[in-house]
């Protein structure tokens, strides 16, 4: 199935944004603090994939991306990998921080 990259991404996002808005979390208010702490990991792993996907030593299943390909070969579901998954882990990082934080005050 050609959508499952972007149906897998999609799911990370629907099981983590609840989060900002329930628990208040804070963390997609402060845009310049989450690009900063993304984007450097981010394009270490994109030029990553670049020099593996250049040697052939990493693949993509044309069957499950949508087909859309950055330069260097790089499926577009990949460079939303290294920008979803960041934003899934540090909401799911400070909902269970501040979860903590707030019971502790209890």
């Amino acid at each position: 199935m050609r959508w499952t990259y972007l149906l897998v991404l999609a799911g990370c996002l629907f099981g983590a944004l609840w989060l900002e808005p329930l628990l208040k979390v804070g963390v997609l208010r402060q845009v310049r603090r989450l690009v900063l702490t993304i984007a450097p990991v981010a394009a270490v792993f994109v030029v990553w994939d670049l020099l593996a996907i250049h040697a052939d030593h990493w693949t993509f299943d044309p069957r499950q991306i949508v087909g859309v390909i950055l330069p260097g070969g790089l499926p577009l579901e990949e460079l939303l990998f290294f920008l979803v998954v960041p934003v899934c882990a540090i909401l799911g990082f400070e909902a269970t921080r501040l979860t903590l934080l707030r019971w502790s005050r209890r």
